[in-house]
Order: C-alpha cells, then sequence, then structure tokens
C-alpha cells in the first residue's frame, strides 16, 4: 500500500474529509461571531475584540500566529540537514518573551492604542509613523504570500492535489472568517488551529517511533549521524546556525515579531487587563517551546528513518520543504485519514498566521491611514474594516503567486522579517526605552538601519554565503533499494554530481564575487535583524544629540517607568514585607533621621538615578 501511495502520492477520501472539516470548523467560527455580534457590530469590537479577551486563549494565538506552515515543514527539514541546534531558539523565546512583557507591554498596554504606529506619532511625528506603518505593510503581505504558497507546493507533490486550488481555497477560507468574525474569530480559530498542528506532528513523531522501535534509536541515530549538534559555540557570524547566531540573532527577531508587530501586540493589548496580557505572554512561551520540541524530535524521526536512503539526494522530493510529507506518506500512507491530519496541520499552521495578518493589516490601515484623515462615523469604518480584510486576503493570495519564484523559504521569511523588522525595532526601542530621542533621530534612524539591512539581505540573496558556512551534514543514499529502473539512473547522475559542484566552486568565487561577498554578505542571515536595530538605535541617538534631543520634555507615560517593571513591584513587596515585619524596630528609619541616608549604594540613589532620566 505505501509504495502504490508514494507512487501515485494519492489521498483517499478520509483524508480529504479531515482536511476540508478543519476549514470547516474555521470557517464556522467566523460565522458564530460574526451572528453572536449581529446588532452591536462596531470598530474596537472588529479589531480589538472589544479588549475584554482572557490570557489563556490569548496565548494560544499568540503561539499560532507566528508558528506557521513553515515550522510544520520547514523545522524538521533543517534538522534533518543541519542538525538539532535550532532548538536554541527555546533560549531565544524565552529572553524574548521577558523584553516583550518588561519594556514594550507595558507600554502599549497603558496608552491603549489600536496600532502600535500610533505610537510612533504620540512619540515622534506623523511622518515616522506613516513611514513605520508602510514598512509593516510591505513586510507582512510579502510574508504572508509565502506563508500561504509553502504549505501548497508541499502538498502538491504529495497528493497531487492542485496547487492553486490548495492556495486559493486557504485564502479564501481565512479572508471568510476575518472578514465575518474580526480578532474574536481569529483568537479562537488560532487556538482550534494550535490543536490542530500539535496533533500533525504528534501522530507523525508517534508512528516514527513505534516503526524506529522507541525514542532512543531516533536519539542514538541522530547522535551518530551528527544531528544532535548542541556544542557548536563558534562565535563567527558567518556561521550560519550556532549557538550565537541564533540566541542572539534568533532573539532580535522574535522581539521585532513579539514586542512591536501589529499581528501579536494588537492581542495582547485585548486582554481584560495588563496582567491577562503579561501572563498570556509566559503562557504562550510553553506553547511555543512544545511546538519547538515537536517539530526538532521530528526532524530526528525523519533523519532516523531516511539515514541510509536521503528521498532528497535520489529525487524522491525536490525541496527540502517536501521531505515531512514525504514522510508522512511512507509511514502514514496505510491510515486513512492521518495523512489528512497532517496535511491540516500544515495549514493550521497558514490560517492562523495569514488570519492574523490580515486582522492586523486592516487595524493598521483603518487606524493610520484613514482615521486621522478622515471624519467618519464608527460604523462607517467598521464597514470599511470588514472591506479591508477582503481586500488584504486577496492580496495575500496575489502574493503566493510571487513567492512561488522565491528560494529556501524559512530564509527567505526570516530574511524579510529582519530586513524590516530590525530597522522597526530599533525606533521602537529609541522612542520607549531613550528619553533624548526626537522626531529627527527617530526618522533617521530608520531610514539608515532600513538601508544597511537592506544593503546586507539583497546582497546575501545575490551572493549566497559559501557551504562551509552553512555546513550541511551528511545524508546518504546508499541504502536505496529502487524499484523502477529510472530512479536507479537518477542515483547514478545525482551522486557524482555532487562533489563536482563542490570543486567548481571556489573558480566562481574568485572571478565573479566583489569583496564584500566573503565577508558582510556572508552574514548569517539571522543577523540581519541585530544590525538593523543597532544601526537604527545609534544613528538615531546620535541625530537626536545633534539636533538638541537633550532638550526634550518626554511625556512620561510614553517612555518606561519604573512602575512597568515586575523588579520593581518584587523589590517594593519586599521592601514593604521588611518594613511590616520589623515594624518599630525598623533602623534604617531611625539612622536617616540622625544622619540623612542608610548605604547610597542600596537605597534611594539608585531610584532616584532612574527617576531623574527619565524626567528629562
Amino acid at each position: 500500500m505505501s509504495g502504490d501511495s508514494l507512487v501515485a502520492g494519492s489521498f483517499v477520501v478520509a483524508d480529504y474529509v479531515v482536511f476540508a472539516l478543519m476549514l470547516l470548523v474555521s470557517a464556522a467560527v467566523g460565522v458564530y461571531y460574526a451572528w453572536a455580534n449581529r446588532g452591536q457590530g462596531n470598530l474596537g469590537d472588529f479589531l480589538m475584540g472589544g479588549r475584554s479577551l482572557t490570557a489563556l486563549p490569548v496565548s494560544l494565538s499568540l503561539t499560532a500566529s507566528f508558528m506557521s506552515a513553515i515550522t510544520v515543514l520547514s523545522n524538521p527539514a533543517e534538522v534533518y540537514r543541519y542538525g538539532a541546534n535550532i532548538g536554541y531558539y527555546g533560549l531565544s523565546y524565552m529572553m524574548t518573551m521577558v523584553v516583550t512583557s518588561e519594556i514594550f507591554l507595558p507600554v502599549f498596554y497603558r496608552l491603549a492604542i489600536t496600532s502600535t504606529y500610533e505610537y510612533l506619532e504620540l512619540r515622534f511625528n506623523r511622518a515616522t509613523r506613516l513611514l513605520g506603518t508602510t514598512l509593516f505593510i510591505v513586510q507582512t503581505i510579502l510574508y504572508t504570500g509565502i506563508v500561504i504558497y509553502a504549505p501548497a507546493l508541499a502538498l502538491n507533490q504529495v497528493t497531487g492535489m492542485n496547487l492553486w486550488g490548495a492556495v486559493v481555497s486557504t485564502g479564501v477560507v481565512c479572508t471568510f472568517y476575518c472578514t465575518m468574525g474580526g480578532l474574536r474569530a481569529v483568537v479562537w480559530t488560532d487556538v482550534l488551529q494550535l490543536g490542530v498542528m500539535l496533533a500533525g506532528f504528534l501522530s507523525v513523531i508517534i508512528r516514527s517511533v513505534i516503526v524506529q522501535g522507541g525514542v532512543l534509536p531516533i536519539i542514538s541515530d541522530s547522535q551518530q549521524g551528527g544531528r544532535l549538534n548542541f556544542e557548536d559555540f563558534d562565535t563567527n557570524p558567518l556561521r550560519r546556525h550556532t549557538f550565537w547566531t541564533i540566541t542572539v540573532g534568533g532573539t532580535f527577531v522574535w522581539v521585532s515579531i513579539y514586542g512591536i508587530n501589529q499581528a501579536q501586540v494588537q492581542r495582547y493589548i485585548s486582554c481584560k487587563s495588563i496582567t491577562h496580557a503579561r501572563l498570556s505572554v509566559y503562557i504562550n512561551l510553553v506553547g511555543l517551546w512544545s511546538i519547538l520540541l515537536c517539530s526538532v524530535f521530528a526532524g530526528m524521526c525523519l533523519f532516523s528513518v531516511y539515514k541510509k536512503c536521503d528521498p532528497w539526494t535520489a529525487r524522491l522530493v525536490s525541496a527540502p520543504d517536501q521531505l515531512m510529507p514525504y514522510l508522512v506518506m511512507d509511514i502514514l500512507g496505510d491510515y486513512p485519514g492521518l495523512p489528512g491530519l497532517f496535511v491540516a496541520a500544515a495549514f493550521s499552521g497558514s490560517l492562523s498566521t495569514v488570519s492574523s495578518s490580515i486582522n492586523a493589516l486592516a487595524a493598521v490601515t483603518v487606524e493610520d491611514l484613514i482615521k486621522p484623515y478622515t471624519n467618519m462615523s464608527e460604523r462607517h469604518l467598521f464597514w470599511i474594516s470588514k472591506g479591508l480584510s477582503l481586500i488584504y486576503g486577496v492580496l495575500c493570495i496575489g502574493m503566493a503567486g510571487l513567492a512561488s519564484l522565491m528560494g529556501g523559504i524559512l530564509q527567505a521569511v526570516t530574511s524579510i522579517f529582519g530586513i524590516i523588522g530590525g530597522p522597526l525595532l530599533g525606533v521602537f526601542t529609541l522612542g520607549i526605552l531613550c528619553p533624548i530621542a526626537n522626531s529627527k533621530g527617530a526618522l533617521s534612524g530608520l531610514v539608515s538601519g532600513l538601508v544597511v539591512s537592506l544593503w546586507v539581505g539583497i546582497g546575501a540573496q545575490v551572493y549566497p554565503p559559501p557551504p562551509e558556512m552553512s555546513r550541511p551534514l551528511s545524508l546518504t543514499t546508499e541504502g536505496c533499494n529502487f524499484t523502477a529502473t529510472d530512479s536507479l539512473n537518477w542515483t547514478a547522475t545525482a551522486l557524482p554530481a555532487q562533489p563536482a559542484s563542490i570543486t567548481t566552486a571556489p573558480v566562481h568565487h574568485i572571478d565573479g564575487r566583489p569583496l564584500l561577498a566573503d565577508s558582510w554578505y556572508s552574514l548569517s542571515y539571522l543577523y540581519f535583524s541585530p544590525i538593523g536595530t543597532i544601526t537604527a538605535v545609534s544613528v538615531g541617538l546620535l541625530v537626536s544629540l545633534f539636533t538638541g534631543g537633550w532638550k526634550l520634555k518626554v511625556e512620561s507615560r510614553l517612555t518606561l517607568m519604573k512602575e512597568d517593571t515586575t523588579v520593581y513591584h518584587l523589590f517594593k513587596y519586599f521592601k514593604d514585607r521588611v518594613t511590616r515585619r520589623t515594624g518599630k524596630l525598623d533602623l534604617t528609619r531611625d539612622r536617616e533621621e540622625k544622619t540623612g541616608s542608610t548605604n547610597p549604594a542600596f537605597c534611594n540613589v539608585e531610584l532616584d538615578l532612574t527617576k531623574g532620566s527619565i524626567r528629562t
């Protein structure tokens, strides 16, 4: 059976049923919320869920929205080819959540804004806001195109399902429930889709574990194949994935997503209270970790099953992203409905991402591009935001067409986020953490950060880094027993071709590559984001200083106040506990009356410093 299913790559009815069911339930949620809010549809409700959501659904939704099909398909393939060190993303997720909940969340939550870019106008000026908004819209539409296209491509290969049929059906369902139900529908469908994603991963993992005879054989295979490359602490910034590129670069990329990306901020601002918002960010961390663990382990299963016969070198699949679906058809082909579940998982990933993006795009367009310039009623704006959801849905489907012309998926996506997200993160950091930054500094910082990161990013696309920097691990086709003669010829031609291409590569480096190609352009793609952020912040600060930024009086609510941080509350709590417990025997109070102050390093001076710097 599995042999036939691989050749034909055929889905049985049960698989289509599982897949269609997932699409139907998602659409039904949209209909439900449209019907529940039919009378009192207003803008705040549509874009912000009426600011009444609780921590749990929001946190699951935060997890689902950037754990897209790309996670389901590319992470396992990444582990298969380059090793499990992408597991270090777990650390960068953790740092991201701390930074988000301590620095960005309190400020945005206090201002109760709908669009994060409103902050840029409150803190700097209208021009910064418009530039930020435009960048966000461009970034999101590009990204969404890739997200719709990726799973459709892989599916097309596995199931012979029509590629554009898949793209259009996903896009249409998504657009439908975003337009009908607004943010509430987006959040609840995300919760559903996260469940489907985990189920899809687990079905593959459990079946692989049974096939391979337990978890330990899979781990030892990965160990022998050099896939457990966790002790890679090389600091060379040109290396694609090392401990440092993933924890440092990855943290910048994810902070630019969780800290300032409209799709994420819009959700945690729609929580009931700031405690719910903070909680949702931390619960979401658990979700991120579990999906990361699943995808890394799925990659190890992939390697363990194909350690002797790599389907990619043997030309059984045409791209690494198709390895995962190939494995599914191979080991789950005999179980009707399970391949459908995995496909539904991949599509859930993209649905959840695309729906968040569409809702965020509608919110940004209404708040930043329409509201400030027109004088419309709430009711009008409500219908306009529905219309916009529709338009953006169609645009994203169109972008999927462009995505079909782009190369490696994971890299392309992270590059987009790094190139545009980096400089934007820089501007927000200037606003929140640097009271001396003024609007001239912010604009010049944003533009220069963008120029620098576009320069690296485009350079890296034109002159890809040499293979010794990305270091793909060895794969073999020795154990392949092909029945068809033509595929035997394939391996015969495929294998010698590889060493040949490696030997001819250096010649090409020497002639055609500019001087920068082997240093600046070969930078790990994860460092595009920190470069943009650091450029934006440093240029912004310098320009602000030269244009009189230190004379600036910023409203304290626009910057981070010491009361915003959890550390401050913990400190205050313990201080109160101590004074309460000692009661009248509080020596410091006595001594202060006599000598003025106790140990200056401890008590008031530090707090005064922060107070002072915020007021200036």
